[in-house]
């Protein structure tokens, strides 16, 4: 195994234990401030730590109109309306419910992928996969599903939505972001973000409740630090690098890492369904990287998982 493919699978790795943290730091946040407000000082803090990192690093902003155009359809496609739908409908569809939801993600990625992107690889194993980890996250979370439903829909289409638009920002990104850099593609994006959902939290959230308290600092600067910069500048570096689908299945495992963190940090339950569930991810997971691990038993290269 060469370093390029230890670099990808440590990446990967860190991207799912972030991004699963990241449900228990909002948590904690959202305990003292307004959700779309708090979500806009996480995304504003992230856009000046990035361009602290741009300008020691002497990466430039690039400026062409393909580049801005990304950048103004990531700031608002990929941030301000998914972030936006999901946090709003936290007021009416339990979490669990909301992490199935969202699981139409990779779905869609495959989809875009085949209508955007002919040449890259999808294949039966990839869409076996999808599926059996999609049904997976269902059995971890079946019991979110109660009461009413109909109370909830509104809620559920928008975190379907957001689904669905980060999805298609994702396989635009691979298309056509591969000659931007992963900081200089989050900074512009980030800055939108930051500014509109804090003037949005302004005129629609009852901000005189909000608290300036150790909860607080502690939650953006995480979710600034670690649930932004870090990984969002790791999943574009990885976009580059990982077929698309197989990347797009990290929204199989942020779940799960988010009910072990709960299991220790709150002690919630794990009961059978959470153990059958994660096995059924895990198995598609492998399932949807057979073919990539066929081709290495027949002495392809490592670089075959990203490039087939």
């Amino acid at each position: 195994m060469n370093k390029l493919a230890v670099k990808i699978f440590l990446t990967y790795a860190l991207l799912c234990f972030i991004w699963g943290s990241t449900w228990i730091a909002i948590r904690f946040g959202l305990e003292s401030l307004t959700p779309i407000f708090s979500a806009g000082l996480r995304f504003s803090l992230a856009s000046i730590l990035i361009l602290i990192l741009m300008r020691l690093k002497n990466i430039t902003l690039q400026k062409d109109p393909t580049s801005i155009r990304l950048y103004i359809v990531m700031g608002f496609f990929s941030f301000v309306i998914p972030f936006g739908l999901v946090y709003w409908a936290e007021q009416f569809v339990p979490s669990g419910m909301a992490a199935v939801l969202f699981a139409v993600y990779p779905f869609f990625v495959v989809i875009f992928s085949y209508l955007m992107m002919p040449n890259e690889s999808i294949g039966v194993y990839k869409i076996v996969g999808t599926i059996l980890g999609f049904c997976g996250i269902v059995v971890i979370f079946s019991d979110s599903f109660t009461g009413d439903l109909t109370d909830y829909l509104l809620g559920m289409l928008a975190v379907v939505l957001s689904g669905i638009m980060q999805a298609a920002i994702a396989v635009s990104i691979k298309k056509y972001g591969h000659h931007l850099h992963p900081l200089s593609m989050n900074f512009i994006p980030m800055i939108i973000a930051g500014i509109s959902m804090i003037i949005i939290g302004i005129l629609t959230e009852n901000i005189s409740t909000n608290r300036i308290d150790a909860n607080a600092i502690l939650s953006i600067l995480y979710l600034a630090v670690f649930g932004s910069v870090i990984t969002f500048t790791g999943f574009y570096w990885l976009i580059k690098r990982m077929n698309i689908v197989i990347l797009s299945l990290l929204a199989f495992i942020t779940p799960i890492v988010a009910v072990i963190l709960g299991y220790f940090i709150y002690d919630e339950v794990l009961s059978t369904q959470h153990f059958i569930g994660t096995a059924m991810v895990l198995t598609g997971i492998f399932w949807a990287n057979l073919s990539s691990l066929l081709k290495l038993r027949k002495g392809a290269i490592i670089k075959s998982i990203a490039d087939e």
